[in-house]
């Protein structure tokens, strides 16, 4: 009878475990590319030579922003003359309005970043060399400018069941229709990047992006070796650790050796990206880089069915006055949605928060916030717009037609709903 029993545990582990092997492949990009001239192509994603996954970002930049519109002219002026005692006499409101807000200027084109996961998207439909309009799984639709981003104008590679790999030039592009990945993906880029990375302010265990690139186990690791050039496939790797100025390269047969010369083994490494569904994203310069272990899968990939809903952001505002406002609100007078991010440092780390995440944030000071995560997780952030005074403020909806405008001054604390 024991016998029987381990035996039925045996099976019900090896039925879980082949379950959750299979689901894997339903966090890549998975969809149907139509070209100008009818043509379609469906099977497995991946945007240029980088984005393969749901939760990767896409890049881009609003082309309006009308929020200014709700504030009054003496609230314009109280913001004015926060930004010039914050950077000086020289500052003008002029400059504020044209690099800031106005429409058709470059610097305010970046300075209104539209930022969200893939999985959050349905359609993206070219409408130019630099331009595109996307669709959310909610039917939201925005215009988006891709000048200084990668993400727009993109050549889009699609591993079609009939003809195998495809690369389609954005000039052909008609539309990209995004959909469910089957649990288990017959031609794919590759396997997931996984592991464990160190830095000197912790570990961080997710999904990995090397050198902000190479993020499937088909992709390549570069470098020189005392014997010649090396170009080591990710799968068969077991970790890289950093050792001054390269890399030491342990393979998953316990084979050893010493990379230099190369990006991706030195200090012109952009960064490593560990992306995981309890914080988001974290970016980690090399310089704060101690090693990566690769190892299996622990999580289940984000499906895109888990990207359904977006919503708008809601919250209860309580001000330094005591007076405690709830609704709707656009947190620094641009972003307004559950998908959009938070961006912060936590020393040379960088954190991208989609604001479904969290659960509170507290301006400490001038330059750092408290913020507080839905899975309880508490971090400091500082050096950026959205977590320092350099905020533009939030508006409150209590009325829907008539916001309340609450500078970041005079915010105590923002509690998500």
């Amino acid at each position: 009878m024991k016998q029987q029993i381990t035996t039925l545990a045996v099976a019900i582990l090896f039925f879980l475990c082949a379950g959750n092997t299979q689901a894997q492949d339903e966090g890549f990009l998975y969809g149907k590319v139509t070209t100008i001239d009818g043509k379609s192509f469906t099977g497995a994603l991946r945007w240029g030579k980088e984005e393969a996954y749901w939760t990767d970002m896409f890049n881009a930049s609003k082309e309006r922003n009308n929020n200014l519109n709700y504030l009054s002219r003496e609230e314009m002026d109280d913001l004015e003359e926060h930004y010039r005692r914050r950077n000086g006499n020289s500052y003008h409101w002029g400059e504020f309005l044209n690099i800031r807000w106005s429409n058709d200027d470059y610097d305010n084109k970046h300075q209104h970043q539209f930022v969200c996961q893939f999985g959050e998207i349905k359609v993206i439909r070219p409408t130019g060399r630099q331009r595109a309009e996307i669709m959310l799984q909610n039917g939201q639709k925005f215009d988006v400018d891709g000048e200084g981003y990668n993400d727009v104008a993109s050549d889009v590679k699609v591993i079609d069941a009939e003809i195998g790999e495809i690369k389609l030039d954005w000039s052909r592009i008609e539309t990209v229709e995004f959909s469910d990945a089957p649990a288990k993906i017959a031609n794919k880029f590759g396997e997931p990047l996984y592991g464990t990375l160190e830095t000197y302010g912790g570990t961080f265990t997710g999904f990995i992006q090397w050198d902000h690139d190479e993020r499937v186990s088909t992709d390549k690791l570069d470098g020189d070796s005392e014997d010649g050039d090396v170009s080591i496939e990710f799968g068969n790797l077991k970790s890289i650790e950093r050792d001054g100025f390269r890399s030491r390269v342990v393979l998953n047969s316990g084979r050893a050796m010493d990379l230099r010369g190369s990006n991706d083994v030195n200090s012109e490494n952009r960064g490593i990206i560990v992306t995981n569904d309890k914080i988001g994203r974290v970016d980690i310069p090399w310089r704060e880089f101690k090693k990566v272990s690769f190892s299996k899968v622990a999580e289940k990939p984000k499906a895109y069915s888990s990207f359904k809903s977006q919503k708008e952001l809601n919250a209860s505002v309580k001000t330094t006055s005591g007076e405690t406002l709830s609704g709707k609100i656009i947190f620094d007078l641009d972003e307004e949605y559950d998908y959009e991010v938070l961006q912060g440092k936590d020393d040379d780390i960088e954190y991208i928060i989609p604001f479904k995440y969290i659960s509170k944030i507290v301006p400490r000071n001038y330059d750092n916030s408290d913020v507080t995560l839905k899975n309880g997780e508490k971090i400091m952030l500082g050096e950026g717009q959205d977590v320092s005074d350099m905020n533009t403020g939030v508006l409150v909806f209590k009325d829907k037609n008539r916001p309340i405008y609450i500078m970041w001054k005079d915010i105590e604390e923002i509690s998500f709903n």
